[in-house]
């Protein structure tokens, strides 16, 4: 797979070379310096953007012959996503928050299976919080909560731990494994962290857009 974009200089490649299959139910930890293509490979695997050449296969799909509006249904139907700074609506609740993934999905029990999740990640006290009334551990809680509502068979989470302390950063990273065990959720995780990208089955280091190591 490569990935090219025009820039006023002439072109740019971002990824080059890039061929690599992960085991479903497994954790892949994309590591690499600033600049090196973590976040644009995440992107492409997400079906944000469309390699310049080469093919991806999400769950037996092949999301890059897809037009946007299917690769979002795709996205809806079978991803989830952990953010580092959250993403959370301010003017929502911890419950509602969780809550929008399973009504977008035209899940009848949106509101239990919210509750139920919340309850997993230790928020089941926080459900009428707000975000800015929640720590940054908290409402990275609610995010983790909000993707696995779903129970997507990939989830994607880009620095989940960058914005958190160390001791906060930790037990977020271990809510993640333990979630991504008890759901089977393959889960890919862009980190500059060694101590939780050493927890992964897995890693994959890109350097300058290459593959160097998987």
């Amino acid at each position: 797979m490569v990935k090219r974009v025009t820039v006023p200089e002439g072109e740019l490649t971002l990824l080059t070379d890039i061929d690599f299959t992960i085991e479903t139910g497994a954790s892949l930890a994309v590591v690499g310096a600033s600049g090196s293509g973590k976040s644009t490979l995440l992107g492409l695997m997400a079906g944000l953007d469309r390699p310049t050449s080469g093919h991806i296969v999400v769950h037996g799909t092949e999301i890059t012959a897809l037009d946007e509006d299917a690769r979002a249904a795709l996205r809806g139907r079978l991803m989830g996503f952990v953010f580092q700074s959250f993403q959370l609506l301010p003017s929502l609740t911890a419950e509602e928050n969780v809550m929008l993934p399973l009504e977008l999905a035209a899940n009848a029990n949106a509101r239990d299976a919210a509750r139920n999740v919340l309850e997993r990640v230790g928020l089941s006290h926080r459900l009428h919080h707000y975000p800015k009334q929640l720590s940054g551990g908290e409402q990275q809680r609610v995010a983790i909560a909000r993707a696995f509502a779903t129970h997507p068979k990939l989830l994607l989470a880009d620095e989940p731990t960058g914005s958190l302390d160390r001791h906060t950063g930790e037990k977020v990273g271990e809510l993640l494994f333990e979630l991504n065990r008890e759901h089977g959720t393959t889960l890919v995780l862009v980190t500059h962290d060694d101590q939780l990208a050493a927890r992964c089955s897995r890693q994959l280091r890109l350097d300058e857009g290459k593959l160097v190591a998987a």
